[in-house]
């Protein structure tokens, strides 16, 4: 039986009003928020103080350090996150799949075992989030100012578009103000007038911040304004001589032009000089700059209204962590701080995600509970999106079902060593194939402690289009097949992955382990595609 029948049975029997005491949850997701862009992380940004309040966070608490997604994308990420699956299992392969609502297995496994469950915050799985005592999530993407909500009581019907292709009559309402405070308003509301006091409580709470095309709060124009945000070491001359393979440069590098998006000018490519141009010519009242001039310019406005963005999350996360303080809350509540993928600032020269590089898969985590976890500590086991829900199941005492791919961590927070099952390499794969302008061809691969190993299959997984130029599920341009090619990163001695060491003989033997790895890896968690693809 479930640990949770006897929880309530006991419950039942010793005649309580009250359920027996188990922690509250508060799981707080932010959007493409990069462990860079956290000051606990201790990066290049780190000197800009960003986030004093999630730092706070983290010293009271574990930060993690090696937490990956499996699909560097939002809406599959966050079906992960809810199903405890990869996503070949779950279904939610790219940005227009829907999480069925029988699947919103997280919420469900939490409010049979007593929990009063709520989300408030960016959903974006396309179906009504199910399982939850309350829900107010952001329709689609949403707007950063005044964003229609999706409600489970009080709203009225009206038709939203959720996506390009999509769009349904739901429960709505309308608000004024930036999103993220908005949603910290309701989470606020949730918490003091809305949930249920004898019962625990599990919130997920969503920023729709920082994801790109960067709205922030009016009170932020001035945040940063006479900084110099530090760049990248590999911001300019990229890709360098031996970063990518023929997937990503072409045979004579004629690829370049095509592939991934990036910060500096580009004549075919999409790239945020573009849309910064303007406001470049206006600040430097030039508008013939070199491109490495320009590519300067762009890359601090870009940092710029993003960290306004995250500036943002933190001062409203600030006013949760308050209210819970005040309220007495935060001994028996597990805070968990994360970002449904990384982000990709400039690195290589790119941006967004996608990637399986570092960047784009790193995920920030960072855990309080002081009944468990002792302050300023860190923790280094390779975690991926797929532990999330079994963590979270365990600690509030409920078996992981057979279902779930993921392993709980719970021992990581306790600061035990790590055990010697623990798994050697983390998966990951990415489907759209040079989809939305940004033009990633799909890929898949595995990251250990200290290599990465990336194959580029250069095909869409439906492989519909028979090398032709089409269009993608939401009618957006996307190329014919792309070279496959393998790449191999030394991350001990190359972190920022610029020497592809795939063809280098010193490595040979390197590459038959990790080739065999992700057959191994790819067949114990069911994507078993890989195994034609890669032998």
């Amino acid at each position: 039986m479930k640990i949770q029948f006897w929880i309530l049975l006991l419950a039942a029997i010793t005649g309580c009003t009250k359920e027996i005491e188990r922690p509250n949850i508060l799981f707080i997701m932010s959007d493409d928020h990069c462990e860079r862009a956290i000051g606990a992380y201790g990066s290049r940004l780190a000197t800009l103080d960003p986030t004093p309040n999630i730092d706070q966070l983290a010293r009271n608490g574990m930060r993690f350090d090696q937490v990956f997604c499996t699909n560097s994308i939002c809406t599959p990420s966050r079906a992960t996150i809810m199903t405890g699956q990869y996503s070949h299992i779950n279904g939610v392969l790219d940005l227009y799949d829907a999480l069925p609502r029988e699947k919103h297995y997280l919420s469900r496994e939490l409010r049979e075992a007593g929990y009063n469950t709520a989300v408030i915050g960016k959903w974006h799985l396309k179906e009504s989030p199910n399982f939850f005592d309350y829900y107010a999530v952001i329709a689609g993407q949403g707007r950063y100012l005044n964003p229609v909500i999706h409600v489970s009581e009080g709203g009225e019907k009206r038709q939203v578009r959720f996506s390009s292709i999509l769009s349904k009559e739901i429960e709505v309402i309308d608000t004024e103000g930036h999103s993220s405070d908005v949603l910290t308003d309701m989470t606020l509301d949730w918490l003091e007038n809305k949930r249920n006091p004898n019962k625990p409580f599990f919130l997920m709470h969503h920023f729709k911040a920082p994801h790109d095309m960067f709205v922030y709060a009016e009170r932020y124009e001035h945040y940063l304004e006479d900084e110099t945000i530090p760049e990248p070491d590999n911001l300019y001359d990229q890709p360098g001589p031996n970063f990518g393979s023929v997937a990503t440069r072409g045979e004579h590098d004629e690829l370049l032009n095509v592939i991934g998006s990036t910060i500096s000018p580009q004549p075919d490519k999409r790239n945020l000089s573009k849309y910064y141009r303007k406001k470049i010519a206006a600040l430097t009242k030039n508008e013939n700059l070199p491109d490495r001039e320009i590519t300067h310019h762009t890359y601090q406005l870009y940092l710029k209204e993003y960290l306004r963005c995250v500036k943002g999350i933190d001062d409203n996360f600030g006013r949760i962590m308050k209210y819970l303080k005040e309220e007495e809350l935060l001994d028996n509540t597990i805070i968990v701080y994360t970002s449904d993928q990384g982000m990709m600032l400039g690195e290589h020269d790119y941006i967004d995600k996608r990637w399986m590089y570092e960047e784009s898969i790193r995920m920030p985590l960072i855990i309080h509970y002081p009944k468990l976890v002792a302050a300023e500590s860190t923790n280094n086991w390779l975690i991926n999106n797929t532990d999330f829900a079994p963590t979270l199941l365990e600690l509030a005492g409920i078996e992981k079902p057979d279902y779930m791919q993921g392993r709980s961590f719970v021992n990581a927070l306790r600061g035990t060593t790590q055990p010697e099952n623990w798994r050697k390499a983390t998966y990951y794969r990415y489907w759209m194939h040079m989809a939305h302008g940004h033009n990633n061809p799909a890929h898949l691969g595995i990251r250990t402690d200290r290599h990465k190993l990336i194959y580029f299959y250069g095909t869409d997984f439906t492989n519909i289009h028979g090398g032709k130029e089409v269009t993608d599920k939401g009618g957006n341009r996307y190329w014919e097949d792309t070279p496959t090619a393998w790449e191999l990163y030394d991350l001990e001695i190359d972190p920022f992955e610029m020497n592809n060491q795939y063809a280098n003989p010193e490595y040979e033997e390197v590459v038959d382990q990790l080739t065999g790895l992700l057959i191994q890896t790819g067949q114990e968690i069911g994507d078993t595609s890989i195994v034609s693809m890669v032998k």
